[in-house]
């Protein structure tokens, strides 16, 4: 038997404001808020242990120290990169040089409190879809 990713944590100093990003960048909806003002973000027919993760975005005051040693990578599902690209910077991501060359085939953003994600140049099919 093996385990599979049921969730990601990631902390924030604004759980509101990134809740709204990631659900827009991934199509999820809130799921569940908890009184220390987390809230849970994930797709929208099947939630928590659905075939894809949910996002729970956690309050944290404290300063980042350096950059995060795990990241997400996101692939477009309904467009090519550069349409995504737009859409992603439209929506609050900036660009992100964590010591990439410019040959990579993907770009490194960061989301409204700057944590790196990267967007992939692989297009795949949406979560049962075509």
């Amino acid at each position: 038997m093996a385990c599979r990713i049921s969730e990601l944590v990631l902390e924030c100093a604004d759980p509101e404001r990134l809740a709204a990003f990631w659900s827009d960048v991934l199509g999820y909806v809130e799921l569940d808020r908890e009184e220390d003002g987390s809230i849970e973000i994930g797709p929208p027919d099947t939630g928590f242990g659905g075939p894809q993760p949910t996002l729970v975005l956690s309050p944290n005051d404290e300063p980042r120290k350096g950059s995060r040693r795990l990241h997400i990578d996101v692939s477009a599902t309904d467009r090519d990169q550069d349409a995504e690209l737009e859409r992603l910077l439209a929506l609050g991501a900036v660009p992100a040089d964590v010591g990439q060359t410019g040959e990579e085939e993907w770009h490194v953003l960061a989301d409204p409190e700057g944590n790196e994600f990267c967007l992939l140049r692989r297009r795949i099919a949406p979560v049962g879809g075509a």
